[in-house]
């Protein structure tokens, strides 16, 4: 048996009171994340009270109840959440600047060449930039980019999509401030003693698993996708759309046969006239054939004629475009009515694209009142307007473009968010300065450049992931001082300590990446963390491998829609259903397990 396994022969004892409440929450937590009953930002402030609650009333041994109050609230001054925020702002500076346009050109000059090669460099760049810019801006950015290499002749979107956010991920992966999980893995590791790690102390690794896994994501995952693309025959996409009808619309004598006969191939009756209002589902062309078979509009007729008569004032076209809604748009949980989008920015919303559920509502039909769809992540928009107007709505509502608008032009303030990005990254990298301080420096930076305007300052944060992490970071403390980590571990100890140190290291990447691709990457690196120090103590192993496992582990986030917020941006976009993600990323996960765990095991001699 090799000299750094020790033996697990100790009877593993019952966990105390407060490890089972600990482990109860925990599970709690991530059910709800699962379900989807709840919003993420509830499900972590309802965890953050009943920590709080649950502390203040039964503290823990030696501890006043005080004590158990700042546990539950400190994630909200913590370091790692401070920096997070710092990093979100510097990388919503570089979008807003537009100074990474040039990389998408660059890209739509390769694609021009070649298809395969455009696509490698693509896949490249995903990876060089992800490395030290969020994961969320840079796919904010090239998503855009492949939707318009499709629509000019470039591969599908939908062979294109999945491979791009798996490299995005795995570029994410390499540095400390790739991801924010990143970060909370690194700090509650600093927090339990293990030395400060640099921004690239373990890229190398990564890179080098990266190139045994970019063959599979360049040249084999392309094909195990499907082609989603009009000219290949797959349905185009779908609309949630309500007709007004007008008062000589001939669809108010009609039954039902009549009507379906009348209306055009793509067009799905969702219920009968009620009023003068009329639900369907429709591909956009065929939308625009009903309302004119029909004499109807899909936004309100006033509405219509407002921009039809303001735009011919102003001599700009009427245009209609496809605006994708990621995560952190204001248009989340609103509706048409509720937003407010026709008198804010002089536009109408012809219809929606649902990216988690068929058009489904429960409410009965009432002919006098309009049924206001709400809009989630993911969702896209059909929308009219001038394209001013639609631009202004897009860059306010934090919406990304997909169809009928170019690249917006690149500001004179491009270079200096380039440099203050590298101002805060080169000392922290080179351990001049911890990043905490680089980072938060080059945010104030940034704000005082005018590269971020402060009065935006809510759509570079996001709420979700700012009490996400604070959870985060409380359920890993009472899961460490409560004693649920080490009798945990002791479990897993025992099944593990037979295993060579590869086999630990890959069971414990698995682990994490099963939390991941189910529930929360940020909760299942609070939770994994403690176990890889306490599982480090049992087993012999030295620490940093283990806590690098556990943070390889909440990136491999492939397998599911589910899994991270950049796979969901993706799915309306490439019109993917569940089984496009198990189907390329789990053997892209077993790829990268096995790589990673073979490499932590030469990178720190554990063989």
């Amino acid at each position: 048996m090799h000299q750094w396994l020790a033996t697990c022969d100790d009877i593993v004892t019952a966990p105390s009171p407060h490890a089972i409440g600990a482990i109860l929450l925990t599970v709690a937590m991530f059910y709800g994340f699962v379900s989807g009953r709840a919003r993420v930002e509830i499900i972590s402030l309802l965890t953050i009270s009943a920590i709080a609650l649950g502390l203040y009333s039964y503290p823990l041994p030696g501890q006043v109840p005080t004590d158990g109050l700042k546990l539950a609230f400190e994630g909200f001054g913590h370091y790692a959440l401070i920096t997070i925020c710092a990093l979100m702002i510097l990388g919503r500076g570089l979008v807003t600047t537009g100074a990474l346009e040039p990389a998408s050109r660059l890209l739509t000059r390769v694609w021009r060449f070649n298809h395969q090669i455009g696509l490698l460099v693509t896949l490249l760049l995903a990876m060089g930039m992800s490395m030290l810019v969020n994961d969320t801006p840079v796919l904010v950015l090239l998503l855009p980019v492949m939707a318009a290499i499709a629509t000019n002749g470039g591969m599908p979107a939908s062979k294109t999509l999945i491979p791009v956010n798996s490299a995005v991920l795995i570029g994410g992966m390499a540095t400390t401030i790739g991801t924010s999980t990143n970060l909370l893995v690194v700090s509650i590791a600093n927090d339990m003693g293990l030395p400060p790690m640099g921004v690239f102390h373990f890229t190398p690794i990564v890179l080098m698993a990266a190139l045994v896994a970019l063959p599979f994501i360049w040249l084999v995952m392309p094909r195990l996708l499907p082609d989603n693309s009009v000219a290949a025959g797959h349905q185009p996409r779908r609309f949630s759309a309500t007709l007004r009808l007008s008062g000589t619309s001939v669809a108010h004598d009609m039954d039902m046969d009549r009507l379906i006969a009348l209306l055009p191939l793509g067009v799905e009756i969702r219920g009968p006239v009620s009023g003068s209002r009329l639900q369907i589902s429709a591909t956009h062309e065929a939308l625009e054939e009903a309302m004119r078979v029909l004499g109807a509009t899909a936004a309100p007729a006033w509405l219509m004629e407002r921009l039809k008569s303001g735009y011919g004032k102003t001599w700009e076209d009427l245009t209609v475009t496809e605006l994708s809604i990621p995560k952190d748009s204001g248009l989340i949980g609103k509706g048409v009515t509720s937003a407010n989008v026709a008198e804010l920015y002089n536009i109408a919303i012809l219809g929606v694209h649902d990216a988690r559920r068929m058009w489904r509502d429960d409410r009965p039909a009432n002919a006098d009142e309009e049924r206001d769809t709400v809009f989630g992540e993911g969702d896209i928009l059909l929308a009219t307007g001038a394209m001013p107007d639609l631009q202004k709505f897009a860059q306010s509502e934090n919406l990304l473009i997909l169809e009928g608008a170019k690249e917006l032009p690149r500001t004179a303030k491009a270079p200096l968010a380039l440099a203050i990005m590298a101002g805060a990254v080169v000392p922290a990298s080179i351990g001049m300065v911890p990043i905490a301080i680089s980072a938060l420096a080059g945010a104030i930076v940034m704000f005082v450049t005018g590269c971020v305007r402060f009065d935006r300052i809510g759509r570079a944060l996001s709420a979700k992931v700012i009490v996400l992490v604070a959870a985060s970071i409380a359920i890993g403390r009472i899961i460490l001082d409560s004693g649920a980590a080490e009798w945990l571990s002791g479990l897993i100890a025992i099944g593990l300590q037979y295993l060579p140190a590869a086999g630990v290291l890959a069971a414990v990447m698995l682990f994490v990446t099963v939390l991941t691709n189910f529930a929360s990457n940020t909760t299942a690196a609070a939770v994994g963390t403690p176990i890889a120090f306490s599982l480090a103590q049992k087993l012999g192993i030295p620490v940093e491998p283990l806590v690098l496992a556990v943070l390889f582990g909440c990136n491999l986030c492939y397998a599911t829609p589910v899994a991270y917020q950049t796979n969901m941006l993706i799915m309306s976009a490439g019109d993917y259903k569940f089984g496009d993600y198990t189907r390329t990323g789990l053997p892209l996960v077993a790829l990268m397990i096995v790589t990673l765990s073979g490499l932590l095991v030469f990178r720190y001699g554990l063989y």
